[in-house]
């Protein structure tokens, strides 16, 4: 199985900046897509940004500009670094990954347990 591992949530004034970072583990073969989602109270879970093996990047129209997702192939990490924040943003965030284990080369598609990230003065 593929483990993931988030870091860097947490509480910050809105403006403020905070990075996540998320750290797959696990009989890796391959790794296509990894992002970020978030579910804020009352409301279903929403696409924050992805970033496929080539680099590609998406982001969510209430993100854009203000969040950049990155990755380290070598290290299988995702990160997300969250400028600006705005108090909806509050929500807890879940990193994602998928692509292909083990020897037999079966597929994954990985969730971290979510990291909370508050944003209030």
């Amino acid at each position: 199985q593929v483990q993931l591992v988030e870091s860097g949530g947490g509480l910050v004034q809105p403006g403020g900046s905070l990075r996540l970072s998320c750290a797959a583990s696990g009989s890796i073969f391959s790794i296509n897509a990894m992002g970020w989602y978030r579910r804020s109270p009352g409301k279903e879970r929403e696409l924050v940004a992805t970033i496929t093996s080539d680099g590609s990047t998406y982001y969510a129209d209430s993100v854009k500009g203000r969040f950049t997702i990155s990755r380290d192939n070598a290290k299988n990490t995702v990160a997300l670094q969250m400028n600006s924040l705005k108090p909806e943003d509050t929500a807890v965030y879940y990193c994602n990954v998928n692509g292909r284990q083990g020897t037999m080369l079966y597929g994954f598609d990985s969730w971290g347990p979510g990291t909370q990230v508050t944003v209030s003065s």
